[in-house]
C-alpha cells in the first residue's frame, strides 16, 4: 500500500462545490468523506475552524493525506474530499486507518486489497 503520489489535488472551489453537491457522503466519528466516481483520481482535504487552531488544522490535514496515501493506489478513480472533525487529533492512527477501510469497502471503492 502507499507509494508514489498517484492522484492530483482539487484545487478550485467549483471542484469542491461539485462534489458536495452531486457526490455522495459517508460520515464517521473522525471524519467525512465525499465522493464521486470519475475519470481521474483527485483529492481534496479540509479542516475548518471547527477542528481548532491553525496548527492543529494541518495537523489534522496531514494525518489525512497520510491515511488516503496508504490506499490511494487501491481506490477507484473519482474525486474525493476529506473534511476533518475534531475526534481526528485525538484518535489512534489504527483507528483511523480501520475506519477509512470500512467505509471504503462499504462503499465499494476498492479495486482490491
Amino acid at each position: 500500500m502507499g507509494g508514489i503520489k498517484e492522484y492530483e489535488p482539487l484545487k478550485t472551489s467549483g471542484e469542491f462545490n461539485f462534489i458536495y453537491k452531486k457526490g455522495k457522503s459517508c460520515h464517521t466519528r473522525y471524519f467525512v468523506l465525499f465522493y464521486k466516481e470519475n475519470g481521474k483520481k483527485k483529492v481534496g482535504f479540509v479542516a475548518s475552524k471547527k477542528v481548532g487552531s491553525a496548527v492543529k488544522r494541518n495537523r489534522a490535514k496531514r494525518r489525512l493525506r497520510a491515511l488516503f496515501a496508504q490506499y490511494s493506489d487501491n481506490l477507484k478513480n473519482g474525486m474525493y474530499i476529506l473534511v476533518a472533525k475534531s475526534a481526528l487529533l485525538e484518535a489512534d492512527f489504527s483507528k483511523l486507518r480501520q475506519s477509512f477501510e470500512n467505509i471504503l469497502k462499504r462503499e465499494k471503492l476498492l479495486e482490491k486489497i
